[in-house]
């Protein structure tokens, strides 16, 4: 499965990481904002570029002829991990002003997988509405909002939650949480 990962400026990159690493075995495009890189230095001991040796490829956001910018460059799935609610605002608007935004509104017009997760609270009515509107174009808005009912032991156990739950959304197998009544 070929996979495009937008990583955005939103707190939470510990959560694209780990999405990365479990991804092994799949074909990722990767693509990490500027702001995303900001905020992987300030939340991470882990540089950016651990990110991109998780990838088959990563391009710059602001390459808007990078191969996922076309719809006829061939992939399953778009996931952006975290989502900022301006990225997710462009998303839901059309606003096509770099790579992320370019690649999502791709997977909008041919139809493929895309998944979002915001992180990012309080909502305000217009990230609600920006979701709703996305919602009903077929769009997954997966929040980073952890569940408890798996007896999470560690902030990784938290991130894992997350992470399972996209990769449930991909099709694809893991045991990164007990599920409910498992």
């Amino acid at each position: 499965m070929r996979i495009v990962v937008g990583v955005t400026g939103a707190s939470g990159a510990q959560y694209a990481l780990a999405l990365l690493r479990n991804l092994k075995g799949h074909d990722v495009d990767l693509v990490i904002s500027e702001d995303a890189k900001k905020v992987i230095a300030h939340e991470m001991d882990v540089p950016a570029k651990a990110f991109a040796k998780l990838a088959a490829h990563t391009y710059g956001n602001d390459d808007t002829t990078a191969p996922p910018s076309s719809g006829s460059y061939r992939f399953d799935a778009m996931v952006v991990v975290p989502c900022s609610m301006g990225t997710l605002g462009k998303v839901a608007w059309g606003i096509s002003d770099n790579l992320i935004t370019r690649a999502a509104a791709v997977c909008l017009k041919e139809r493929r997988k895309l998944i979002l997760v915001p992180r990012e609270t309080p909502l305000a009515a217009t990230h609600l509405e920006n979701m709703l509107k996305l919602s009903n174009q077929g769009v997954v808005i997966l929040p980073a909002m952890p569940g408890f009912y798996h007896g999470p032991k560690s902030a990784d156990d938290l991130v894992n939650f997350v992470v399972g739950k996209v990769l449930d959304q991909l099709g694809i197998e893991h045991r990164l949480f007990r599920r409910w009544r498992e």
